[in-house]
C-alpha cells in the first residue's frame, strides 16, 4: 500500500493538540480517582468502558499513514516501523466485519425518540437504598415515586448494554428483548447508549484510525452522558446539573428535542465510522 509520512514535527503537533484536547477530560477524572472522590455523571466513560485514559491520550494517525523519527510507537500493538501493517489490519477483519454490520444496522433505521430515559429508572426499580447503583445520590422522587414513573409509562428499551441492567421486576416491564448477540437487530440512532457506543466503537478500531476521530466520539459520548443523567431519577443538583423531569410533559419534550439533537450529531460520526471500516475491509493485504 502507498502510504504518506508525517515529518516528527508535524505529528508531534498533532499528538500535542490531541493531548490537550482530552486532557481538559482525562485529568479531573485523573484528580478525583487520586481523591477516591465518585463522578457519577463524568467518570462513566472511564469507568464503564475499557479505554484507558493513557490510551485514549496517545494520538495515532492511523492505517495508511506513517510516522518519521518515531521510536516511542516502536512495540505498540500493530505498528511497524512507524506505520500500522497491512497485516495487523487483516487480523482484525472479523472486528470491521462485525462493527461494520452493526454500525449499517444501526444507521438505516430512524430515529426513536419516545423512551425518554427511562433505563435508569428501571435499573433502580424497586430497589431499596442500599441496592440502588449510584446511591450516593438520592433519587428525586424518592423509591415509590420513582416506582411509580415506571409503572406509569411504556418502556421501549432497545439497547442491550442498558437493558442488561434493569432489575429483575422491571425486565417484563421493557417492550422490547434484546439480547446480547442481537444488537444489530435493535440498534437504533436515536438511542442515548447507541450514541455513546461511537465513542467504544472508535476506539475498539485503534491504532487503525486517527485519533482525532475517536476524540470526536468521545466528546459526543461525554456530553450525551450529561442528558442520559440529567433524566435520570437521581438529584444530582450539588453537581451543577439541572433534572430533565421526564415524568412531567415539560420534561419530556426537552428530553425528546436533545436526543433528537444527539441524534444529528452522532450521525456523521457514526457514517465516518462505516467508512472507516469499509476503507480498512478493503486494504491491500500486504506489509506497509
Amino acid at each position: 500500500m502507498r502510504y504518506r509520512v508525517l515529518e516528527r514535527a508535524s505529528w508531534q503537533a498533532r499528538a500535542h493538540d490531541h493531548g490537550a484536547r482530552v486532557d481538559a477530560f482525562i485529568e479531573p477524572h485523573l484528580a478525583r480517582r487520586a481523591e477516591t472522590i465518585k463522578h457519577p455523571v463524568h467518570d462513566f466513560l472511564f469507568t464503564y468502558y475499557s479505554q484507558r485514559p493513557a490510551k485514549l491520550r496517545r494520538w495515532h494517525p492511523g492505517y495508511g499513514v506513517g510516522l518519521a523519527d518515531a521510536p516511542e510507537y516502536d512495540g505498540l500493538k500493530g505498528y511497524l516501523d512507524g506505520a500500522v501493517t497491512a497485516s495487523y489490519v487483516e487480523s482484525q477483519h472479523p472486528l470491521l466485519r462485525g462493527l461494520h454490520n452493526l454500525l449499517r444496522a444501526t444507521e438505516s433505521r430512524p430515529a426513536h425518540t419516545g423512551c425518554f430515559g427511562l433505563h435508569e429508572w428501571a435499573m433502580v426499580y424497586r430497589q431499596s437504598p442500599d441496592q440502588v447503583r449510584h446511591n450516593d445520590w438520592p433519587l428525586r422522587l424518592g423509591s415509590a415515586g420513582t416506582d411509580e414513573v415506571v409503572e406509569s409509562h411504556q418502556v421501549k428499551c432497545s439497547h442491550f448494554d442498558a437493558f442488561r441492567f434493569f432489575t429483575d421486576p422491571a425486565r417484563g416491564r421493557n417492550l422490547l428483548q434484546p439480547a446480547r448477540d442481537d444488537r444489530a437487530a435493535y440498534e437504533q440512532p436515536g438511542c442515548l447508549h447507541a450514541g455513546m457506543d461511537l465513542y467504544k466503537h472508535a476506539f475498539r478500531l485503534t491504532p487503525m484510525i486517527c485519533s482525532d476521530l475517536v476524540a470526536d466520539c468521545f466528546e459526543l459520548a461525554r456530553d450525551i452522558r450529561e442528558l442520559d443523567m440529567r433524566a435520570a431519577p437521581y438529584d444530582l443538583a450539588d453537581l451543577g446539573f439541572d433534572p430533565v423531569r421526564i415524568e412531567t410533559p415539560e420534561g419530556k419534550a426537552i428530553y425528546v428535542r436533545e436526543q433528537r439533537a444527539f441524534a444529528e450529531r452522532g450521525a456523521p460520526l457514526r457514517r465516518q465510522l462505516i467508512e472507516e471500516c469499509e476503507r480498512l475491509l478493503n486494504a491491500a493485504p500486504q506489509n506497509v
